[in-house]
């Protein structure tokens, strides 16, 4: 059988014709008003006496999640105590690092193999912070086996 092409005509009825090629009208009254965003402040400068804030990540990784979680709460307990807006800790997929080793030497005998692994747990942490806070917050006992990045955005 031989497949057939569709044509407009076959798709749309006659009187459609004109209508699907012909862009909507919208009134004046039905477009949505623009916000205007507020006029952004260059790093270090203070408006109305507020420091500026900066958007920070704090990414903590570790093996143990007993000690990871513990920190997590630490930091999230310092931030909140200084009334900062937080969120997190968000919990990140665990990446499982696989390793398989055949456990004879020699290479004779049974085909017996170990297999190991390490789990690596990772978090994140939100703040909207003065850059001065975030040393006073991450000032906290790190525990150890817990690795700490810290990234800031205006």
């Amino acid at each position: 059988r031989r497949s057939r092409r569709l044509r407009q005509s076959d798709v749309w009825p006659s009187g459609y014709r004109g209508l699907a090629q012909q862009a909507p009208s919208r009134s004046v009254a039905a477009t949505p008003a623009v916000k205007q965003q507020p006029a952004k402040m260059d790093k270090g400068k203070t408006l109305g006496g507020e420091q500026q804030k900066y958007r920070i990540r704090i990414t903590l990784t570790s093996r143990n999640v007993a000690n990871l979680e513990k920190v997590c709460t630490e930091l999230k307990r310092s931030a909140q105590s200084r009334n900062l807006k937080v969120s997190g800790p968000v919990r990140l997929p665990t990446k499982v690092l696989r390793l398989t080793t055949r456990k004879s030497p020699c290479g004779e005998g049974t085909n017996t193999w170990d297999r190991f692994e390490m789990r690596i747990h990772k978090r994140v942490i939100d703040l909207h912070s003065p850059q001065e806070d975030v040393k006073q917050i991450t000032s906290i006992s790190i525990e150890p086996g817990v690795d700490v990045e810290v990234f800031f955005k205006e």
